[in-house]
């Protein structure tokens, strides 16, 4: 087993090299190229969806550990977010609670550092939810709360929580 209270991240499919990068950025992003990482992040996610969650989860903990390499995350980040967006993602349950967790998670962090692209993308949200035939029922409320989420100021209101969480039990 691996150490206990440090997490694990799936990198393995990378060569060496790319694993060490990775590994860097994770410990000390101000050593690395973070362009390079997030190229690296963002072309793996684009060719592997299952690793779309990891990916995040990997530029979550590269945010948590210094607040300045989000800028060279911005774009990537907002790349993975579109694709997940797009109508042949939207009609994968998997897919849509991926980009709807990291919306929870980094949305109001990569909306105050581009606010123009975010409306794109809360636009394309918007026409899927409203125009995509075909979207499941979870899917469709994963999509409505999180343009709700959104539109409360990236904050879950009282009734919010209780209609989309109603269901769930401690």
């Amino acid at each position: 087993m691996g150490e206990t209270g440090k997490e694990e991240y799936k990198i393995q499919s990378f060569d060496i090299e790319t694993q060490k990068l990775l590994k860097t950025a994770l410990k000390d992003p101000s050593n690395v190229d973070l362009d390079k990482v997030a190229n690296v992040i963002v072309d793996q996610s684009l060719k592997d969806c299952v690793f779309s969650k990891e990916a995040g989860r990997i530029c979550y903990t590269i945010i948590q550990v210094n607040n300045m390499p989000m800028m060279a995350l911005v774009n990537p980040v907002y790349d993975c977010l579109f694709r997940l967006a797009q109508h042949d993602s939207l009609q994968k349950e998997e897919e849509v609670d991926c980009l709807v967790l990291q919306l929870h998670r980094i949305g109001e962090q990569l909306e105050k550092m581009n606010s123009q692209r975010m409306d794109e993308l809360f636009s394309l949200l918007r026409d899927g939810f409203l125009l995509q035939e075909g979207l499941s029922s979870l899917s469709q409320l994963l999509l409505l709360e999180i343009i709700e989420f959104r539109a409360a100021d990236w904050k879950m209101t009282d009734a919010a929580q209780k209609y989309y969480y109603s269901e769930v039990t401690d």
